[in-house]
């Protein structure tokens, strides 16, 4: 079953950043979707990716889905990872495993080892606007629980990244997540979204004054290419479980942070960390270090959550997973 054509399609879904796909068919003409992780303004960078890879694609066998990805890290890559490379292949990966899910005719969580629950549990993610005042997130938030969610994730911090923050802006954070408690009540999940933003000390201070809220999470707290960052924040931080992966996009780096102990839950994204594959060996390396895994979705309800869904209904240390909800109205 040799894989004889690879199509690119870039959709734009009204709201946030555009969705890239990939088809690739069999010579037989059975086919699979795949998704990759693009950046605003980087979309062709990645496309261009995708159509150049398929030189080393083209007729291989679409079951041989783990030595094409090594050869495409060893020759296409020459043993150098980056996230539009790596997005580019997920791509490729997450439609090769839809195509030998096809012939199986079975799931693809089956053909990996089965089930390890029955539900999925996901937060809302997508759901607030920067642009508008607390008051008025506090009304999307209570839309969000109305719809069924027990969970959300949001970024709290006002104005442009930075690593260096104001103590108005501090303040801000806390009003925010605050009003969000109050509003919620006591058993909603709130995840908290820093962006990789935070020196460690604002980092450290703002974690304190947010522990008397009960936040599920404090993700990416700082940046996570200097991983230290991240594990001081942790330690200084005990009892508030700490996430970082969604800026992490290769096995490499996830055990860099893994030795580090440098979080509670790891987030890779399957679109961008290589692939299914890739995310089975990420979640397998994180268990040992009783680490959970809450895979990171990109904002796609489309190809790259159903890979999601299919990961985390095998993953044993599976936490939770991101819905995009802005953009349901495109599925």
């Amino acid at each position: 079953m040799k894989i004889a054509r690879i199509e690119t399609f870039l959709f734009d879904p009204g709201t946030g950043k555009n969705l890239l796909f990939c088809r690739v068919e069999t010579e037989g003409g059975l086919y699979g979707w795949g998704e990759a992780y693009v950046t605003p303004g980087k979309e062709k960078v990645t496309g261009q990716l995708l159509e150049t890879m398929a030189q080393y694609v083209l007729g291989r066998s679409a079951f041989s889905v783990r030595h094409t990805a090594q050869v495409m890290f060893d020759d296409y890559a020459m043993r150098r990872a980056s996230l539009d490379l790596l997005s580019a292949w997920s791509a490729i990966e997450i439609a090769l495993w839809d195509i030998v899910a096809k012939h199986a005719n079975l799931p693809l969580y089956n053909m990996l080892g089965g089930a390890s629950r029955e539900r999925v549990k996901v937060y809302a993610n997508g759901w607030s606007s920067g642009s508008e005042s607390i008051e008025q997130n506090v009304e999307r938030a209570l839309r969000v629980k109305a719809a069924g969610f027990t969970a959300l994730k949001w970024d709290p911090f006002p104005g442009p990244w930075r690593s260096f923050i104001h103590p108005e802006d501090e303040d801000h954070v806390v009003r925010y997540v605050k009003a969000l408690r109050e509003a919620l009540g006591p058993d909603f999940t709130l995840l908290v979204e820093v962006h990789r933003r935070l020196a460690p000390m604002h980092a450290i201070r703002i974690g304190q004054r947010l522990r008397a809220f009960n936040i599920g999470w404090y993700e990416e707290p700082c940046l996570c290419d200097n991983i230290a960052l991240v594990a001081e924040v942790r330690h200084a931080l005990p009892g508030i479980p700490i996430v970082t992966g969604e800026a992490i996009y290769s096995k490499e780096g996830f055990a860099q942070a893994l030795a580090a102990r440098a979080a509670d839950i790891i987030n890779p994204d399957v679109c961008n960390c290589g692939g299914i594959g890739a995310m089975l060996d990420i979640a397998a390396m994180a268990q040992p270090h009783a680490v959970a895994v809450a895979p990171h979705n990109y904002k796609s309800t489309l190809g790259g959550l159903a890979a999601t869904g299919q990961l985390s209904a095998m993953i044993p240390n599976f936490w939770i997973a991101g819905c995009f909800v802005n953009l349901k109205p495109a599925c």
